[in-house]
């Protein structure tokens, strides 16, 4: 299955029993898996077999099924119109139309406009004979809907996959900085220590002063947090190569990426670590944002 997207649309028609049947969805993110069918009232028991036919290919997002139906004119009964009636109403409306000046502008298509011609053309469909014509549509419908999703998938697993080199990188900046942190505390503890014995004319204990370089190193120390966001990025790998859906497990990923990096910034109290986790945090919201489309 791989990398797919949550929207899409997708349309089908097909033929049977003289009934076309026309479906077209569309989806768009969510949570959960949701659909919404909207059906003629006289096939409203047809909605579950729908829905049983979109989830089998629909894993994750709100569907909305929309189902037209419509019947061939070959299908109609004409033997069942009184054409001697519509002869009537058709000199009736024209003899009015003379009487009040109009043109006589009346022609087939104006049948239409009336109801009871409407409904001559219109037969009773059983659910059997609608879903013999609903459920071909329906197919063809969900596989151009799922082939839009994995191409726009693709697309997002390429952008997500620059995007986490990206912060990556920012990692790597971040681990090569780490060691320069506590002997960088230490030259400006010395510094400052020395300055203040100095106005007071005492020499400085350099094993006191390893103890509390000792103690902030231990503080400011970022090795178990930095391990974690390698694993993290070679789940995140592996999601996006395998073939299972993984958007749920992506953005719990990425929860746990904010968590990881925050506490880098915490602990680090490093002015050139700090610019790097704003940096990552702006990078992986990026990514949670993308994420959040896939199913």
């Amino acid at each position: 299955m791989g990398v797919i997207s949550m929207t899409g649309f997708g349309r089908g028609e097909a033929n049977a029993t003289g009934i076309r049947a026309v479906v077209e969805i569309s989806s768009v993110n969510r949570k959960q898996f949701d659909c919404q069918v909207a059906l003629p009232r006289s096939l409203v028991g047809l909605d579950g077999d729908i829905q049983t036919v979109v989830k089998s290919a629909v894993s994750r997002g709100h569907v909305k099924v929309v189902v037209t139906l419509a019947v061939d004119e070959a299908s109609v009964d004409t033997a069942s119109v009184d054409i001697a009636k519509w002869r009537a109403r058709v000199a009736a409306v024209r003899a009015m139309a003379g009487a009040l000046g109009l043109p006589d502008d009346l022609s087939a298509s104006s049948l239409l406009q009336i109801a009871d011609f409407a409904a001559v053309s219109e037969r009773p469909v059983d659910s059997a004979e609608a879903w013999a014509g609903i459920e071909p549509a329906l197919r063809m419908a969900l596989d151009r809907l799922v082939a839009m999703q994995r191409r726009e998938g693709e697309a997002i697993r390429t952008d997500v996959c620059v995007r986490l080199a990206a912060l990556k990188a920012i990692a790597a900046e971040v681990a090569s900085r780490a060691p320069e942190i506590p002997r960088q505390h230490r030259d400006v503890l010395h510094t400052r220590i020395t300055e203040l014995l100095g106005e007071r004319g005492q020499a400085l204990d350099e094993q006191t002063l390893a103890r509390e370089v000792a103690l902030f190193a231990d503080r400011c120390d970022i090795s178990e947090e930095l391990t974690r966001l390698a694993s993290h990025f070679d789940q995140a790998d592996a999601l996006l190569g395998g073939r299972e859906p993984c958007g749920r497990s992506l953005d719990f990923l990425c929860q746990e990426f904010f968590r990881e990096i925050n506490t880098v910034g915490s602990k680090a109290n490093d002015a050139a670590v700090t610019r790097c986790v704003i940096a990552f945090k702006t990078g992986l919201e990026a990514v949670r944002e993308q994420v959040q489309n896939i199913a």
